[in-house]
């Protein structure tokens, strides 16, 4: 019987292949058991100790999750699933890309304070001073159905046109076949907070078309410099109108309350438990 928050058998029948298993050692618990522990724990914010008893001790759960985190077994997963969706033609290449900013708990802002970052963990944690104390901003690329097709963790304080090019970067569904995997949009839709000459001539050079309606002081300043302001940038209002997508899939991501307020103390965990919902998203959709 599946209980409340836990995988589906078809959710886990595309992650099962993925988890990595030990050839010898002692019995360990079931994997399922396990990993159904890190989505109860992702989905109802509780502490790693308060696991309840049926997913075995909270040790095993939270030492396995942190193995995956640092291994990578979640991105793959997640690269997995958008290359089987490609590969039926399921993915809709209209791209819209935003952040979203999340409060960090005071169980995670202590990290902060420590300082300095081991591997591919930043000196920062991706913990950032805003308005609203220390929080953590995650950038996402998802596609025009409104799936994660790329995840990028930074300080909340950080601008969101710094950022777009690292994010675009990060999109890479791997072919079902031969061939290497597929990294640029058909097009990329954004608010005004990406409206920026750098990003525009980059999305440019990759032959990428866009939709990013102008920022008013550039329309001024472009029209006070006469002819060599040079001609507007093209924008399209229906296309435009399907921004609200992105907005949509913050909506199912923050709806794991460990993925609304940032419970884990290290980036690599908390960016960890976004693939993961990133991924449930995905198994409802294929």
């Amino acid at each position: 019987m599946v209980r409340r928050h836990e995988l589906t058998d078809q959710e886990w029948e595309l992650l099962a292949p993925l988890i990595p298993r030990a050839a010898t050692g002692r019995p360990r618990v079931d994997d399922r058991q396990v990993v159904n522990g890190m989505v109860y724990k992702i989905r109802t914010g509780i502490s790693w100790r308060d696991l309840p008893e049926r997913y075995g001790p909270w040790q095993t759960v939270y030492t396995r999750f942190r193995r995956y985190a640092l291994d990578g077994v979640f991105t793959r997963a997640l690269q997995q699933i958008q290359a089987r969706a490609d590969a039926a033609g399921d993915i809709d290449w209209l791209v819209q890309i935003d952040s979203t900013v999340v409060r960090a708990h005071q169980h995670a802002a202590a990290t902060g304070r420590k300082g300095g970052g081991t591997g591919d963990e930043p000196d920062d944690h991706a913990l950032g001073r805003s308005r609203g104390g220390l929080t953590t901003k995650i950038h996402l690329a998802c596609d025009g159905r409104g799936r994660p097709l790329a995840i990028l963790l930074t300080p909340g304080q950080r601008h969101d046109s710094i950022c777009a090019q690292t994010l675009l970067e990060r999109i890479r569904v791997p072919r079902a076949g031969l061939g290497r995997p597929r990294c640029r949009p058909d097009q990329v839709i954004a608010d005004k907070a990406y409206s920026s000459r750098g990003l525009r001539a980059y999305l440019r050079k990759r032959g990428i078309a866009h939709t990013i309606p102008e920022k008013a002081d550039q329309q001024r300043h472009r029209l006070n410099r006469g002819r060599r302001g040079g001609r507007p940038p093209g924008f399209d209002r229906q296309t435009y109108r399907r921004r609200n997508t992105v907005e949509r899939c913050f909506n199912q991501l923050k709806g794991f309350r460990g993925i609304a307020t940032r419970y884990e103390k290290t980036a690599t965990s908390y960016e960890a438990a976004v693939t993961l919902a990133s991924f449930l998203l995905w198994a409802r959709s294929v």
